[in-house]
């Protein structure tokens, strides 16, 4: 059994965000690809997106690569990896560690409804089936 402590990820700036959306989005990418793309709702300096993919970097969002003299920005992890940690933390933090507790709220406060809980509950039953050494219920 491997203990993986998942490294908690800091928050994300509103500019931060825009950039990670494009980075998920696109794959690879070069401050200039980022900064041009971002250009017609974000314009920003090449000074000013080289900070922010630095600082993406240094919170652990992105990694780079040198091609030639230029860096080569990629997602650390996925998009969906990231949001289930996110949604692990306010778990953690404000449900003590309870994902039932979070989910109730959820349906209380009318955030998912049945259709939502009904393709969670498929999502469930498949899960289990794929697990190994396990039998269908309803063998």
């Amino acid at each position: 059994m491997t203990n993986r402590r998942q490294v908690r990820l800091k928050n994300l700036g509103e500019v931060e965000q825009v950039v990670m959306d494009y980075v998920w989005s696109h794959g690879p990418v070069t401050a200039e690809q980022c900064r041009e793309a971002l250009a017609p709702s974000r314009p920003m300096k090449d000074s000013t997106i080289r900070t922010i993919l630095r600082r993406l970097e240094e919170k652990g969002y992105v990694a780079h690569q040198v091609e030639g003299r230029t860096f080569v920005y990629r997602a650390s992890d996925a998009r969906q990896n990231v949001a289930v940690r996110a949604v692990k933390g306010i778990i953690d933090r404000f449900c003590g560690g309870s994902a039932e507790e979070l989910v109730l709220g959820m349906v209380d406060n009318d955030v998912l409804d049945r259709k939502q809980l009904e393709r969670l509950a498929r999502k469930i039953a498949e899960n289990e089936k794929k697990k190994p050494g396990r039998k269908d219920v309803t063998e």
